[in-house]
């Protein structure tokens, strides 16, 4: 299992299609499986939600919303949005991916693996996001 961000993506950006910044593009977080494997030559949506948690205990498919997103820039540029959370939550999850929701294809941004199952019993799931950001642009080739 890795964490990784699709090749659709990294073009997608550099091509400026993709709005990152407050007010910019409708990004969408999902929660997986165990059987979802990140593969970087992955597109859209429809590579990957076959492996989307099934609806209920807490988490409905496609509706979470990544809320307050900024791009901090320095020498170490990031990309970062306000935590998200399910409440009343009773499910199990091994990874998050996120998804640009404004594209009509839904192209894929990232896969954030968790590590293992991560498992919430009638409580709240949260995931929060690193101190560097989502995303983290340190250096150049």
């Amino acid at each position: 299992m890795a964490s990784g961000m699709y090749d659709r993506f990294k073009a997608n950006l550099m091509n400026g299609e993709v709005d990152l910044g407050n007010g910019g593009d409708v990004i969408k977080v999902i929660l997986m499986k165990e059987a979802h494997s990140f593969t970087s030559t992955h597109n859209v949506i429809g590579d990957v939600d076959a492996n989307e948690l099934d609806a209920g205990g807490g988490y409905t498919q496609k509706d979470k919303v990544l809320a307050g997103q900024a791009v901090t820039q320095g020498a170490s540029t990031k990309w970062d949005g306000t935590d998200v959370e399910w409440a009343g939550a009773t499910f199990s999850t091994w990874h998050a991916v996120l998804y640009d929701d404004t594209h009509a294809t839904d192209d894929l941004i990232c896969t954030i693996d968790f590590g293992g199952e991560k498992a919430v019993a009638a409580g709240i799931f949260k995931i929060k996001w690193h101190v560097n950001g989502i995303i983290n642009l340190a250096t150049a080739a």
